[in-house]
C-alpha cells in the first residue's frame, strides 16, 4: 500500500501530495495519515472524485485516510459541472463575516441583510466560498444560516475552508456547505466568469 505521512502539512498540502502520487503511480490502494480533521475531510473528499472507496481511522491525534481504486474517477475537473454557456458563473468570496469598516454591529447587520438578498442574482450565482472569519457565518448560532440553506437547496455550493474553521475550533460546528481547502477554491476561481470579494 502506497502511504503519504502528511502530518504537518498546511492546506492543501495533503491534497496536493495524494493527488502527484495517483498521477504518478496510479496506485490500487493509498494511506493518507494527516493529524486534523480539516484535512481529513479534504483527502477523502479528493479520494471519492477519484473512484477510491475511503475509509478513515483515527486513533491518537493521527488520522488515517484509507483508498482503495474501485474504478472510473467521476470527473477530472468536479467544478465543471455546469454546461450551460448562456449561465454565468459568480463566485462569491466571503472573507469576514462583516462587510465594511467602523461600526462592528452596523457591519454585521450589512452582512446579514447581503447573505439574505443574494439569491436574487439567480442563477448567476453559483459559489459562496467562506474564507478566514467568514466561515463564522456557517457555524451554529449564525444569523444566517436559514438564508444559506435556501441557496443551497436553490443549488449553490457553498465551500467552507476547512483551515479557517479548524483555526477558530469550529469544524464540528459547521451546519451548512462543504468543507474544502484552497485547491478546490483555486479551481472555483479558474472556472468562474467572475469573482467577487466582501
Amino acid at each position: 500500500m502506497n502511504t503519504i505521512d502528511a502530518k504537518g502539512l498546511a492546506c492543501p498540502g495533503p491534497v496536493l501530495a495524494t493527488k502527484e502520487m495517483i498521477e504518478n503511480e496510479n496506485p490500487e490502494s493509498i494511506t493518507v495519515i494527516v493529524d486534523n480533521e480539516a484535512a481529513g475531510e479534504n483527502v477523502s473528499r479528493f479520494l471519492n472524485t477519484q473512484a477510491f472507496q475511503v475509509s478513515v481511522d483515527q486513533n491518537n491525534g493521527e488520522i488515517r485516510v484509507m483508498g482503495k481504486s474501485i474504478g472510473e474517477k467521476t470527473s477530472a475537473d468536479p467544478q465543471k459541472e455546469e454546461t450551460d454557456t448562456d449561465v454565468k458563473r459568480t463566485m462569491i468570496m466571503v472573507t469576514t463575516d462583516r462587510i465594511g469598516f467602523g461600526d462592528d454591529e452596523l457591519g454585521l447587520k450589512l452582512m446579514v441583510n447581503f447573505l439574505k438578498t443574494v439569491k436574487e442574482m439567480g442563477s448567476d450565482l453559483w459559489r459562496l466560498v467562506f474564507v478566514n472569519n467568514g466561515v463564522k457565518l456557517t457555524v451554529e448560532g449564525s444569523e444566517v444560516l436559514e438564508a444559506l440553506r435556501e441557496l443551497e437547496a436553490n443549488q449553490v455550493h457553498l465551500m467552507v475552508c476547512g483551515t479557517c474553521l479548524d483555526h477558530f475550533s469550529l469544524l464540528d460546528k459547521k451546519q451548512v456547505g462543504t468543507t474544502t481547502n484552497m485547491l478546490d477554491i483555486v479551481m472555483a476561481m479558474q472556472f468562474a466568469d467572475k469573482v467577487i470579494h466582501l
